[in-house]
């Protein structure tokens, strides 16, 4: 666990959670040139502080001295003139916004000790904008120094893994991340533990299932109601109700944001409450309109994404409990229904479905329709038969 920071250089550290080595091992980078190097790539499964853990390094090597803590907080703030950051809510990242950063990378730092480029999405770049890198990585100025994020190196390109140092997080325990969430937010220890079990130690999903019901029950209807489902008006129904919840969800966490960033942009062109946008406005509107859309669709197709994996889990289960193993279930509450399933169906059919979760993944991160990708999906599951 991580403890309270003691000193100001500790500060950049302090909200890294659960990664010792890790964290030690960037220490040292930054403290002795010997072991440092200008690009790094941090993996790790989803939810294990990839990003954090990258800021921590940037904010480390662009303070002047452990004592600058107003460094510090401005990197972790995303604020820094040092830093380049590069993230997305979109499908992937622009190459423009590749190419950008790639320009910048080459600007000596203007007040740290280096200029850092932190890709928190880098298993986002198409082919085309990894390529707009390679340059970059290959000769960088010596102040200049890379840090790409991604859930694995083999999301990459090989050209990208030969130009960087790796550095693979640890996944946490389930106790250990249930004991963060009760430290976290207060939530009952039962509660907190269900819930880093359902996401899979995923830390920001299991916060958000121990401190919304409304969550943990619509997780819960979603796997009875797959399980259960056996008519062609079952699978429209489930289908449809996904795509709805993911919807609303998107909604949920986008319309505020939207509403303050459009209220921004008025301000920043001094244009009142109420007033009509004149047209030199206008385009930066669409622009900003534009953005927002790309990051709702992206939005509602990452609330898909987590209900795949919720089924991942329970089908996963599922071929647990065929071969005699229930000690390591992922959905215990479910053990009836996974039970009965587990013993109507063949192992061949389970792994087949299995499959299908995957191939329906890859379909709606191609811009499948992901409604039609889920309806061919649940046929699978009810049929044991591919449309």
């Amino acid at each position: 666990m991580t403890s309270a920071p003691d000193t100001h250089a500790d500060n950049a550290w302090a909200a890294v959670w659960g990664q010792p080595a890790a964290v030690e091992q960037l220490k040292n980078a930054a403290a002795n040139p010997a072991e440092m190097t200008h690009a790094w790539l941090i993996t790790g499964p989803p939810g294990s502080g990839r990003s954090t853990l990258a800021y921590a390094f940037a904010a480390t090597l662009i303070a002047r001295d452990p004592g600058d803590d107003h460094t510090i907080q401005q990197v972790l703030a995303g604020t820094h003139p040092d830093l380049v950051r590069l993230r997305t809510e979109g499908v992937i990242i622009p190459v423009k916004e590749v190419r950008a950063a790639a320009a910048r990378s080459y600007l000596a730092p203007s007040v740290g000790r280096h200029r850092v480029v932190v890709i928190e999405d880098a298993d986002r770049m198409a082919e085309q904008a990894s390529n707009a890198i390679l340059k970059a990585l290959e000769e960088p100025p010596p102040e200049t120094v890379w840090i790409l994020c991604a859930p694995s190196d083999v999301d990459l390109l090989p050209t990208i893994r030969s130009r960087v140092r790796m550095v693979r997080l640890a996944e946490p325990d389930v106790a250990d991340v249930a004991e963060l969430i009760v430290r976290r937010t207060g939530a009952d220890l039962v509660v907190a533990e269900q819930s880093a079990r359902h996401a899979q130690r995923h830390i920001g999903m299991a916060q958000r299932l121990a401190t919304n019901p409304v969550s943990r029950e619509r997780r819960e209807k979603t796997l009875r109601d797959t399980l259960r489902a056996r008519t062609v008006a079952d699978v429209v129904e489930v289908s449809a109700a996904i795509v709805q919840a993911a919807t609303d969800d998107a909604k949920t966490l986008t319309t505020e944001r939207d509403a303050a960033e459009y209220a921004e942009l008025l301000r920043t062109a001094g244009i009142t409450d109420g007033a009509a946008v004149p047209p030199a406005v206008r385009s930066q509107v669409k622009a900003l309109e534009d953005e927002q859309k790309k990051r709702a669709t992206r939005s509602v197709r990452d609330g898909i994404d987590r209900v795949l994996t919720d089924l991942q889990s329970l089908f996963r289960d599922v071929v647990l409990c065929q071969f005699g193993r229930t000690d390591d279930m992922i959905n215990r509450e479910l053990e009836g229904d996974i039970s009965f399933v587990a013993s109507a169906w063949p192992p061949e059919r389970t792994l087949a479905v299995l499959d299908a979760i995957a191939d329906t993944r890859d379909a709606i991160e191609q811009n499948a329709a992901p409604l039609l990708a889920l309806e061919s999906l649940l046929v699978t599951i009810t049929t044991g038969r591919t449309p």
